[in-house]
């Protein structure tokens, strides 16, 4: 059997190099060599000890781009040498959500890189119905599909329409991908963030107007935006009780809320207040195969760029010894992608 490299999380805080047999895909299976990954925060979580729902060893990663080397015997719409996204959650398709076309929630999800072996390793096998064809688009940009496709399906919850009002809070991945996607679906966005090294990214690669959720006069400025008025629509990805507990306060009557970060306990707000706003109040939770599409076609048309997220490289030969350096302990990353030895091409982890 050919060999491959693949770095295992053995426990938090604890990386283990492995040789492993290349595997051979199932009959429904294809097998990718992988040739960059996204680091989420779910990684950054597991190797820290505080993802729920977890155990170890794991191989981590679950924003994968790679090519198709070889395809299971079922396989009949897929052909060697296609570059593919990978979108990694594995779905029952029999409980109820799935039945209803909402496999995003399905009740025995399964998502690669977390319930499963993911993309940390140099070859991997991924059901068929379980990629995206991404030709012609950049393996780096290919990575981030899946955070922009979380971040499309929060844009599609909240239903935004062109000329809508956007507030979005949290200018991590997930809040600049629906930043990006809401004024590519033609709404006014703002995008709110305590950090002011966030603040300028957003300005400089998303050419938004940004506030300082913080300041004395934050209501005020956000009214000068929208025209007098509070926002018509919010996606918090702060993950912040505090943030979320807010939102209530800061949408305009008939307005709506998509909450697309979460935390681990319980929300708190005025119900007078949500009720008489007649306040429509949403979870959004992974994506299904439509934002994944609507994504590879805004990156195409080039609404959808790397750059808007992506502040740091990585080499995946290097990773066991530079992750708590320049992911854990690196205040200025905002996203990170893994390059692999055949995909790099000047990389630096900046």
């Amino acid at each position: 059997m050919i060999i491959m490299k693949t770095l295992v999380c053995q426990q938090p805080g604890e990386w283990a190099w492995q040789s492993r047999n290349i595997p051979k895909p199932q009959k429904d299976e294809v097998l990718i060599k992988i040739k960059t990954v996204g680091i989420c925060g779910t990684d950054i979580h597991a190797w820290g000890g505080k993802q729920p729902f977890f155990s170890y060893p794991r191989v981590l990663g679950h924003e994968i781009c790679g090519d198709i080397v070889e395809v299971g015997s079922a396989v009949q719409t897929w052909r060697v040498g296609q570059q593919v996204a990978v979108i990694p959650y594995v779905a029952c398709h029999t409980c109820s959500a799935c039945q209803s076309g909402r496999d995003n929630c399905c009740e025995n999800i399964a998502v690669i890189g977390v319930h499963r072996d993911g993309g940390f390793s140099e070859f991997l096998c991924v059901p068929q119905q379980n990629i995206l064809l991404a030709e012609g688009i950049a393996p780096e940009a290919v990575a981030l599909i899946e955070p922009f496709a979380i971040s499309a399906h929060a844009v599609r919850r909240a239903a935004v329409q062109a000329g809508d009002e956007v507030l979005v809070v949290g200018a991590g991945p997930i809040g600049l991908g629906a930043a990006a996607i809401a004024k590519a679906e033609g709404a006014r966005v703002a995008v709110a963030d305590v950090s002011s090294d966030r603040r300028a990214h957003v300005a400089a690669q998303l050419d938004l107007p940004t506030l300082d959720p913080l300041a004395a006069d934050f209501d005020a400025r956000l009214r000068a935006l929208f025209g007098g008025n509070l926002a018509h629509k919010i996606v918090d990805a702060t993950g912040s009780p505090q943030s979320m507990n807010r939102a209530v306060d800061l949408i305009r009557h008939g307005g709506s809320i998509v909450f697309v970060g979460l935390f681990k306990g319980d929300l708190q707000f005025s119900d007078p207040e949500f009720h008489k706003k007649e306040t429509t109040l949403m979870g959004s939770r992974n994506a299904t195969a439509e934002d994944f599409v609507r994504v590879g076609e805004l990156m195409r048309s080039g609404a959808l760029s790397a750059e808007m997220l992506l502040t740091h490289r990585l080499r995946f030969s290097e990773l066991g010894s530079t992750f708590e350096r320049d992911v854990i302990n690196n205040p200025r990353l905002i996203k990170g992608v893994i390059e692999f030895a055949q995909n790099i091409d000047g990389a630096s982890g900046n």
